[in-house]
């Protein structure tokens, strides 16, 4: 078992880095890589802006609850946004992008697979990772990048609402503790998240797809644990990114 474990493992970084080379190969497939790109953002943009209000709200309401406990509701603005543009944008996009869009990419790539296509490609002298897995990583972790400005302002939104309206806050210090926390960093951190949480995504989804197993069958168990591998890998990657992100650099004012 472990050594089956540790040659999929390997298998996936050998797929991640064939993908890596072949994105400066020519001819690249705009044309997929557009389709691709408006299929994964028209399934992903109407539920990620309805569940980053929500998450918003509750961020607000919950550090909002804790600062008034502590005698410091002037620093709620802050803490809510920092909370969302660093940790809570990044992981819905990411959830919404492998559970969407990286369901889909699965889904094609595997009944492709059981069809034979892909064989077919191969003797035909086509690659099939250049031809149909670039475009569907890259279309994942551009919409992964966009989306996460478009949770991120969501959110924000969602939080000074119910923090100001219900939780008696004023848009004053609302605005004026955000700007004393925050910095560009959180914000470049955050796109960076969602880029690299695309990519994984998009190559675990790819990787499933390529490799079914059982006929058609197969190809929904595939799409099964493509999306909860992904899930899984994403909070070990941004649990890593966090921590390597607060050592190098420091709180503003620190």
């Amino acid at each position: 078992m472990i050594l089956g474990a540790l040659r999929q493992t390997g298998r996936l970084f050998a797929l991640a880095a064939e993908v890596g080379r072949a994105i400066f190969r020519r001819p690249f497939q705009f044309r997929e890589f557009i389709e691709q790109f408006w299929f994964i953002a028209s399934v992903t943009i109407l539920p990620a802006a309805l569940v980053s209000i929500p998450f918003g709200a509750v961020i607000a309401l919950q550090v909002g609850s804790l600062t008034q406990q502590l005698g410091a509701q002037s620093f709620t603005g802050g803490a809510s946004v920092l909370a969302v543009v660093q940790q809570a944008s990044p992981l819905i996009v990411a959830l919404l992008i492998a559970g969407a869009g990286g369901s889909a990419i699965c889904a094609d790539l595997g009944s492709r697979a059981i069809r034979e296509e892909l064989d077919a490609m191969r003797v035909m002298g086509v690659s099939p990772v250049q031809r149909l897995v670039v475009p569907r990583v890259l279309a994942a972790m551009g919409v992964a990048v966009l989306l996460n400005g478009l949770v991120s302002v969501v959110g924000i939104l969602g939080g000074y609402v119910f923090n100001v309206f219900l939780q008696d806050g004023t848009p004053g210090a609302y605005l004026s503790s955000f700007s004393a926390l925050a910095q560009l960093p959180d914000l470049y951190i955050s796109e960076l998240k969602a880029l690299v949480f695309g990519f994984i995504a998009g190559i675990v989804a790819a990787y499933r797809g390529l490799n079914p197993r059982g006929g058609p069958k197969g190809v929904g168990d595939a799409v099964n644990q493509s999306v909860v591998i992904t899930f899984l890998l994403l909070f070990f990657v941004n649990m890593v990114m966090t921590g390597v992100y607060l050592q190098l650099v420091p709180p503003k004012g620190g």
